[in-house]
């Protein structure tokens, strides 16, 4: 379980500051899906960020399994057991996509391992294995790849932003089925995608003007159609 209590995050801009989250009250249960929607700028980013490590709240605490976790860095969240995947994910040059799958995992991975991997995502394994993960990639190949390196690395946090950025509408039930597939543990997804909505166990509706609501699918799926979010949900 996550419990964020009073988390606040505030950037200098200029000769003012900037607040992005004020006072985020919520609580993540351990197992299924859980869906961060709302308006762009409303801080969904910035919220895996700090839940990763990456950013450290301004104000309030972050708990993890009832222990503080706050003060610490990506490298113990990682060992904790939190896996992220970036809404832009990074090249490596001169680093394949075997080689990259194969770090993730912790382990030099078959064929056989790798084809589970990149199948989960809607790619071939043959046609990527010896690939570079590089600018001969496009931008949905990337984002599959590093989703497949996510579930590669396991763990019981999994972190996704956007992950259906990218992905066609061929493999995109493929997608939904890998997220299913991770339910036992706590799968939080930054999406606009309605299909994902509707997968989700539950969802937190996260606005620039307006505290954060969280509650089970069928309570918030019905006030994303009077928000201003709706007009931006993908079918």
């Amino acid at each position: 379980m996550i419990e964020l209590k009073g988390v606040g995050f505030a950037v200098n801009d200029g000769e003012h500051g900037k607040t992005i989250l004020n006072d985020i009250n919520i609580v993540i249960p351990s197992n299924g899906i859980t869906a961060v929607t709302g308006q762009n700028g409303g801080g969904k980013s910035t919220l895996m960020k700090l839940l990763m490590g990456i950013e450290k709240p301004t104000s309030g605490r972050i708990f993890y399994n009832g222990n503080d976790i706050t003060d610490i860095g990506v490298d113990e969240r990682a060992r904790l057991g939190f896996t992220i995947a970036f809404q832009q994910p990074a090249r490596f040059k001169g680093i394949t996509v075997k080689k990259l799958l194969s770090l993730a995992s912790g382990k030099e991975s078959d064929v056989g391992t790798l084809c589970e991997y990149l199948s989960s995502v809607g790619l071939c394994a043959k046609d990527y294995v010896n690939r570079e993960v590089d600018s001969t990639l496009s931008g949905g190949e990337l984002k599959r790849i590093e989703l497949a390196s996510a579930i590669a690395k396991g763990g019981d946090v999994f972190l996704l932003d956007e992950p259906e950025a990218g992905i066609d509408l061929w493999s995109f039930e493929a997608l939904i089925k890998t997220f299913t597939a991770l339910k036992g543990r706590s799968v939080i997804i930054v999406t606009h995608q309605k299909k994902i909505l509707e997968a989700a166990d539950n969802i937190i509706l996260l606005n620039h003007d307006s505290q954060p609501v969280m509650g089970a699918r069928a309570e918030i799926m019905p006030m994303l159609r009077d928000n201003e979010v709706c007009g931006r949900l993908k079918r």
